[in-house]
């Protein structure tokens, strides 16, 4: 499924356990803080910023919307913490950034650097998210079930 998305806007899938949301970059370079290094992640102008909620309503969507607004417009950094981390199981959003996003619900929140891979909710498990051109490419969702909707805001 293609998502038409803008520069300005956030597109929220919205599932009955979670959400993810997912902007656009807009070739900015983003600083990925791990344990033992800091790197710059560089960006292409379609690339996409995907940020995972286990919420549902209204306050998922804010955060997932404040977390991609800080990463995106205040250079904020992403932090990964190491395997193990006790504040792994508190993480509320977990954030990817790249081409190419994998959801899967078989990993720990936040300990992942690889930005192609991102924890989700059950079922968002193996969607795949890909940049497109004007927006995004939703691979495996038509075999999601049918009461999961998408909404488009403004960011």
């Amino acid at each position: 499924m293609l998502v038409s998305l803008r520069d300005e806007e956030i597109a929220y899938l919205c599932g009955r356990s979670g959400t993810v949301a997912l902007a656009k970059a807009l070739g900015n370079f983003f600083y990925l803080e791990t344990e033992r290094e800091e790197v710059v992640l560089f960006t292409e102008p379609d690339d996409l910023i995907v940020a995972s909620s286990f919420g549902v309503d209204e306050k998922a969507r804010r955060g997932l919307a404040c977390t991609i607004f800080q990463l995106r417009e205040l250079c904020a950094p992403l932090i990964v913490l190491s395997k193990g981390h006790p504040a792994s199981p508190r993480l509320r959003t977990v954030v990817s950034i790249g081409p190419r996003t994998r959801l899967s619900c078989t990993i720990h929140p936040g300990t992942h650097p690889e930005q192609d891979i991102l924890c989700g909710s059950n079922e968002f498990h193996g969607l795949e998210i890909e940049a497109e051109p004007r927006g995004a490419r939703i691979v495996g969702w038509a075999e999601k079930p049918k009461d999961m909707e998408i909404q488009i805001e403004k960011l």
